[in-house]
């Protein structure tokens, strides 16, 4: 059937319009286009476009998939203090400063050559000191073992101006391992649990005042987790975002999404079921991709089950470079500015490298480090028995 419309032009005369084909009006000329030629020119138009949309998602599909690899060859290590200290707990201002925490009651500040020192007395005890973090108005400490006490120390950009205890915990299975800050006003320490959930103390105020977290609103922890006072780096934070990494029988990752408010735990495929083996370390990138590390301490060599990735924000890991180097390893850093490719692994046994997100590793020095802090995407300082170092990373 065909079917016609009307149009009226000017003079108000009815023009007859045949509608199975189209009439292209302009200044000009009046032109008609039936329906078989139209339909080439509309379908031929219709799936060179869809051609380029398709070849377009391919390409932007791949270049986010592929990422450049970075290269690193050498580290230069140029130690900037040493004294006869375990220190496995640093946090850099810049290139030239890092403040510290360590054994024998010790805390400072370096300062490019100068060293401003401490010694923290309780009561009669020199206190032992695994966790260091920081705001901008002050420098937090906290010891080990029983008791545990937290230290608010102000700093004014150059120099300690007061030290104040803000939290302390008696116990006789109280030992904290790590600490951090979200922000501002909102840190997070965990320890060692004293009932069935690990231990975690919250501020909300910019470190005036700590509140331990009732167990009721905490994962259960199955008999021998823990964690590892290793390089005060078994917490991550990213957003409102917080990992908590476990070790000994039982080896996982406890999250929050709201700054400690609610938990959810997720098991891991890294190597557990005795004291000392598990995640020592854990970092993330951002809100999906993170990275645990760790291994058996007893045998450091062992490379099975001792590193692993998250794309899903810690839900599922899965493991990396299995059964290759590196083994044992007590920190975990992404190198800064690199989209996750550049990663730093450092332990007793040296530091290595990755440059394609933990595909494959290569050793860039024997010398051995507990922890490691990036400053920027080329240096950091790393701390171990007796010292700390500045390193510089070199292509």
């Amino acid at each position: 059937m065909k079917l016609k419309s009307k149009l009226k032009s000017k003079s108000n005369s009815e023009i007859t319009i045949p509608s199975f084909g189209i009439w292209c009006f302009d200044r000009l000329r009046i032109t008609f286009l039936p329906f078989g030629i139209l339909e080439l020119l509309l379908l031929k138009k219709f799936y060179t476009m869809r051609f380029i949309i398709i070849l377009c998602s391919i390409f932007l599909l791949f270049s986010c998939e592929k990422k450049t690899e970075i290269e690193f060859n050498s580290v230069k290590i140029t130690p900037v203090f040493i004294d006869s200290l375990s220190i496995r707990a640093i946090q850099p201002l810049d290139e030239n400063r890092v403040w510290f925490a360590a054994d024998k009651g010790k805390v400072g500040l370096i300062d490019g050559d100068t060293p401003k020192l401490a010694v923290i007395k309780y009561g009669d005890s020199l206190l032992h000191f695994r966790s260091i973090a920081i705001n901008k108005e002050a420098v937090f400490v906290l010891s080990i073992a029983n008791p545990a006490v937290l230290y608010k120390i102000g700093f004014n950009g150059s120099e300690a101006t007061n030290i104040e205890e803000v939290y302390n915990e008696k116990g006789e299975n109280v030992f904290y391992d790590s600490m951090k800050f979200w922000n501002e006003n909102d840190g997070i320490a965990i320890g060692d649990p004293v009932e069935n959930c690990m231990s975690i103390i919250i501020t909300r105020d910019g470190g005036n005042t700590w509140e331990k977290l009732f167990c009721e609103i905490l994962p259960k922890v199955e008999k021998g987790e823990a964690a590892f006072a290793a390089s005060n780096s078994n917490i991550a934070v990213f957003g409102n975002h917080a990992w908590v990494a476990t070790g000994g029988k039982k080896s996982r990752v406890m999250h929050t999404a709201d700054k400690g408010k609610t938990w959810e735990i997720f098991d891991t495929p890294i190597v557990q079921g005795k004291a000392m083996t598990g995640i020592y370390s854990i970092d993330f990138l951002d809100e999906k991709n993170g990275i645990i590390f760790g291994g058996d301490w007893d045998d450091k060599s062992f490379n099975e089950g001792n590193k692993a990735i998250t794309k899903n924000g810690g839900k599922t890991w899965k493991l990396i470079a299995n059964g290759k180097e590196p083994g044992y390893r007590s920190s975990v850093k992404y190198v800064p500015g690199t989209q996750g490719q550049g990663i730093v692994a450092v332990g007793s046994p040296g530091i290595s490298f990755s440059g394609d997100g933990g595909k494959s590793w290569k050793e860039l020095s024997k010398e051995g480090f507990f922890a490691i802090e990036f400053v920027n995407d080329s240096i950091a300082f790393a701390s171990g028995n007796n010292r700390i170092s500045r390193l510089v990373f070199g292509k």
